[in-house]
């Protein structure tokens, strides 16, 4: 089944375009130097994520976990002209391996990098997004859902990630695991609330698409 599974996610690889040499470069750098390699997006997460940016045509964007970056630039690259994209990162020690990047791939004017806790930052930030990208602390998931719905407008998009994680939402959980925890209450929250369509894309490690009524 795994080699099926393998050969399969080859052949889709090969059938989408190309990888950008920039954001290959980024992953590959991330994989050398950086803890949790495994949480960076990847090309095919990527190519979705540019896609449903210039699907909706959006203008502003809120990313929740730069991470080492390459989903904020994937993210950035839908934008419509004159877009901007805020993303928001605990980790500061990835900062600069991010702005290397953002810079390469001449994102720099449309990329606004914030340090620290996205609970604390999302209260101070006055724009209206078109689209939310979550990938930060799962425990926090359902925190960040309850600060963003109610500022955005009808029509405005949340993606949230790891949703399925790693086959976690069907076994039996630990007592001490929160992170799954924190999945779950997220996954069940979003299911029982009205306010919001939304479906679960089996991609990855599982990828939620919300879209506010």
């Amino acid at each position: 089944m795994m080699d099926r599974e393998r050969e399969l996610e080859k052949y889709i690889l090969d059938h989408i375009d190309e990888e950008d040499p920039v954001l290959h470069e980024l992953d590959r750098e991330t994989h050398l130097k950086v803890l949790g390699a495994r949480m960076l997006s990847g090309h095919l997460q990527g190519k979705v994520l540019t896609m449903i940016s210039k699907m909706i045509g959006a203008k502003r964007i809120l990313e929740l976990g730069t991470f080492t970056g390459y989903s904020a630039i994937c993210l950035a690259r839908g934008l419509k002209e004159n877009g901007k994209l805020v993303t928001i990162e605990m980790d500061d020690e990835l900062e600069s391996l991010a702005r290397k990047y953002f810079e390469k791939a001449g994102l720099l004017d449309k990329i606004d990098q914030r340090i620290g806790s996205a609970l604390e930052i999302i209260p101070t930030l006055s724009d209206k997004f078109d689209l939310v990208f979550i990938d930060a602390d799962k425990r926090e998931y359902l925190q960040y859902y309850h600060l963003l719905i109610d500022r955005l407008d009808s029509g405005a998009y949340i993606l949230a990630d790891n949703t399925l994680w790693s086959g976690k939402v069907l076994e039996k959980m630990a007592a001490d695991d929160e992170q799954t925890q924190g999945i779950l209450e997220f996954n069940a929250a979003i299911k029982n609330d009205h306010r919001v369509e939304k479906v679960i894309l089996p991609l990855r490690d599982g990828m939620t698409l919300i879209r506010k009524k």
